[in-house]
C-alpha cells in the first residue's frame, strides 16, 4: 500500500500549509483519483473547506458512478477536468470493462450545469486516435450541449484537451501483480496530435495545446 489513510481535517490542514503557494501561483486544489465519485461524500466535503477559505478548486472525474454523487461536488468546485475516453460504447467497454451510457448521461447533466468544463481525451494508439473516432467524441459532445452553453455565434463554450498516451502507471501494474496490457504501444506523434486537435476544432471547440 502506497500513501496514507487521512480524515477530512487532515486533508484540508495539509492543504492551507501551502495557501501561500496558490495565492502567488493563481493555482488551487484538483481532486483527482483514481476516481472521486469512489469518495464522493469525502470529496465533497474537503472541496467544500478549500472553497470556504478562498481556494480555487478543481475536480478531475471520468463521471463514472451516480449523478446524485457528482452533483454535490460541483457547487464547490470552479473548474472540471472532464476525463472521456471514447463515445461508442462497445470500443469503451472493450478497452475499460465499463458502460458509457451512463457516463454520457452524467456528462449531459453535467453540460446543463454553470459549472466550468474542461473535456480531456487521452489519446490511446489503436483505440481513439483516428480522425473518425475523435469526430465521433466531438460531434457527441456537441450534440449534448445546450443553448445555455453556447455563445452569441452558436459555439459551444466548452474547451478540450488531448492528451498524449504515455506509460507512466506501467510501475503501479507491476507492483500490483497486475499484466500492463499497453506495455506494447507507443506516445503517438505530435503531427497527429495536432491534427486530431484540428479535427475537435472543426466543431467550434476552443482546444488547449
Amino acid at each position: 500500500m502506497c500513501g496514507q489513510v487521512m480524515t477530512e481535517e487532515e486533508v484540508v490542514q495539509a492543504v492551507l500549509r501551502d495557501r501561500v503557494f496558490y495565492e502567488s501561483s493563481q493555482g488551487g486544489v484538483t481532486i483527482s483519483g483514481g476516481e472521486p465519485l469512489q469518495q464522493a461524500a469525502f470529496a465533497a466535503a474537503v472541496l467544500a473547506r478549500c472553497k470556504q477559505a478562498g481556494i480555487r478548486t478543481t475536480l478531475d472525474t471520468a463521471a463514472v458512478g451516480q449523478w446524485e454523487h457528482l452533483a454535490p461536488l460541483l457547487p464547490s468546485t470552479d473548474l472540471v477536468l472532464l476525463d472521456i475516453k471514447h463515445v461508442d460504447d462497445k470500443k469503451h467497454r472493450q478497452a475499460t470493462g465499463a458502460d458509457c451510457r451512463a457516463i454520457l448521461g452524467n456528462v449531459e447533466r453535467l453540460l446543463q450545469t454553470d459549472s466550468e468544463v474542461c473535456i480531456r481525451v487521452p489519446v490511446i494508439p489503436g483505440f481513439n486516435d483516428s480522425q473518425e473516432d475523435m469526430r465521433l467524441i466531438a460531434e457527441t459532445v456537441r450534440r449534448l450541449i445546450p443553448p445555455s452553453r453556447r455563445g452569441a455565434n452558436g459555439k459551444p463554450r466548452v474547451i478540450f484537451e488531448l492528451l498524449r498516451f504515455h506509460k507512466l502507471a506501467a510501475d503501479k501494474y507491476l507492483a500490483l501483480g497486475m499484466r500492463y496490457r499497453a506495455a506494447h504501444l507507443e506516445p503517438p506523434p505530435e503531427e497527429k496530435l495536432a491534427a486530431l486537435r484540428q479535427v475537435v476544432a472543426s466543431y467550434g471547440f476552443g482546444v488547449l495545446s
